[in-house]
């Protein structure tokens, strides 16, 4: 019958993970992003990738009214 509770290096294995969690430190290696416009146009007006920032403005984007519901999200680069 399991106990429900970790003892011996199972334990210190777990306790070590979370004290790394806790820190910031992962297994996961750092993903370069950048900046991509995404909204919706006439052409198609469900939301959708418009381009990178600063090869697209999204004020600009927004204020001529050629897209609505205008974001700026962060995406991995390829």
């Amino acid at each position: 019958m399991a106990r429900g509770y970790l003892e011996g290096p199972a334990a210190e294995e777990a306790q070590r993970r979370l004290d790394e969690l806790a820190r910031g430190v992962t297994d996961e290696p750092e993903v370069e992003s950048q900046a991509a416009v995404f909204g919706s146009t006439e052409d198609n007006p469900e939301p959708h990738f418009l381009g990178l920032v600063g090869a697209v403005d999204p004020d600009e984007l927004f204020a001529s009214g050629a897209a609505w519901g205008v974001t700026v999200r962060r995406v991995a680069a390829s």
